[in-house]
């Protein structure tokens, strides 16, 4: 999908895909008269040994001696093909009864899934952080059950900072660009990690957007692209950093994610906006850091960019009083904290929030916590989102480009995901 993955954890790939068993038809009856559920789920390990399947075949096996008569099979994939698999699923009419993936808004679109009132009890649908369930409606009505969630921070490396005399993390562009002017005087190779390639463009382009004022969309949920303030971020960025130089000697436009991180855990970035899997990267590295709330165009920024990946449950097999009982257990507060706390990801529920950010276990978590409320979220609920977004990866790049004319690529962009939308309606 188009943001994978922003836990950075696609190392899984074939490890965590031999783990996965073969899919069948997804029948609805388990033997001796059980109803059986059948949950698609992706995987969010880096290795075998710490598979999501282990987490998930201990789930079900708690909920099936708790709820008898009802049987829960699980299969996990890795993120490279578990979208596609729920995909060819739901088009060969044999649609799982829950499917954990990256996106819902296409199944949504056409009537497939459940609403979340339709199943939930409303303890479980009232304990939903309202600005990521939010993120999970289609024309006001729940469809995607948010699952887990994540935020951005700017780090900073400490060492760099003090070799070049910066006593501060930056809080608005003017002082972001301060400090990137000192690390590049100072010898660092990438005073600011800026990458807007293929892999990670969509979500840098958003943090930056957000952070001047703008976005993808309008408080109506309307494309917004080639907004003034959009436009005039991206100038910014062309003259004020790449064109200074304080993205290091690479082209942003080709310069992914992954790779600015692992220069960050080199100790050759000074600065970045990252998430939670990147502090686990860095303190592997010995890397000292700080994190900050991104800088804005006049201060700090009053809101950074969430990311959240979906449940959803399928009409096609019925089952939904069986689906309602295992999601509020999915729901409960402890398992959600043993889940996010496994992959150094956010609670998506407010009763976990609030026990993550009470206890030490989790502590470096708290600063991403805090931005949760304040996080926007990508327009999920847009069958047009993938497209735009695939657009967004081949050409908003060039507009920080010597000689980039954001208006003009900011403003295809629009045409096309205007385009797209209209099409889809």
């Amino acid at each position: 999908m188009q943001r994978r993955r922003f836990l950075g954890l696609t190392a899984a790939g074939a490890a965590t895909a031999a783990l996965a068993p073969a899919l069948t038809a997804c029948g609805s009856e388990a033997t001796g008269g059980d109803k059986k559920i059948r949950l698609i789920a992706a995987d969010y390990g880096d290795k075998p040994t710490n598979s999501s399947k282990k987490y998930w075949d201990s789930l079900a096996r708690e909920f099936e001696s708790k709820n008898k008569g009802i049987k829960v099979d699980v299969s996990v994939y890795s993120w490279t093909e578990v979208d596609k698999k729920v995909a060819d699923l739901v088009a060969a009419g044999k649609a799982p009864d829950l499917a954990q993936i990256g996106a819902y808004a296409d199944f949504a679109a056409v009537g497939k899934l459940y609403s979340a009132d339709q199943m939930l009890s409303i303890p479980t649908q009232a304990d939903f952080i309202s600005s990521i369930a939010k993120a999970g409606e289609v024309h006001r009505v729940q469809y995607g059950l948010p699952f887990v969630s994540s935020t951005r921070l700017l780090f900073c490396n400490k060492k760099l900072f003090a070799k070049a005399g910066i006593a501060k993390a930056p809080e608005s562009w003017s002082d972001l660009q301060a400090a990137a002017v000192k690390l590049k005087a100072a010898g660092v190779k990438m005073p600011y990690g800026l990458p807007l390639g293929p892999e990670e463009a969509p979500a840098e382009s958003m943090m930056w957007m957000l952070s001047g004022g703008g976005g993808y969309t309008d408080h109506n949920g309307s494309y917004i692209i080639d907004s003034p303030e959009n436009i005039k971020t991206f100038e910014w960025l062309r003259d004020e950093l790449v064109g200074k130089g304080l993205t290091g000697s690479g082209d942003p436009a080709r310069t992914n994610r992954q790779e600015v991180f692992d220069a960050f855990t080199s100790g050759d970035v000074g600065m970045l906006n990252g998430h939670p899997t990147l502090m686990r990267q860095a303190d592997a590295k010995g890397i000292q850091y700080l994190m900050v709330p991104l800088p804005g165009i006049n201060g700090k920024s009053k809101s950074t960019m969430g990311v959240a990946d979906w449940m959803m449950a399928f009409k096609q097999n019925g089952h939904r009083d069986e689906l309602g009982k295992f999601l509020d257990f999915v729901y409960s507060k402890q398992n959600v904290l043993d889940f996010t706390g496994q992959y150094d990801l956010l609670p998506v529920t407010t009763s976990a929030s609030e026990a993550m950010a009470e206890g030490d276990k989790h502590k470096q978590l708290k600063s991403f916590l805090e931005q949760l409320p304040n996080a926007e979220f990508y327009p999920a609920d847009k069958t047009s989102w993938a497209k735009v977004s695939k657009s967004i990866k081949e050409k908003i790049g060039s507009t920080v480009q010597k000689g980039g004319d954001p208006a003009a690529v900011l403003g295809e962009i629009r045409r096309e995901a205007d385009a797209m939308e209209n099409a889809d309606r």
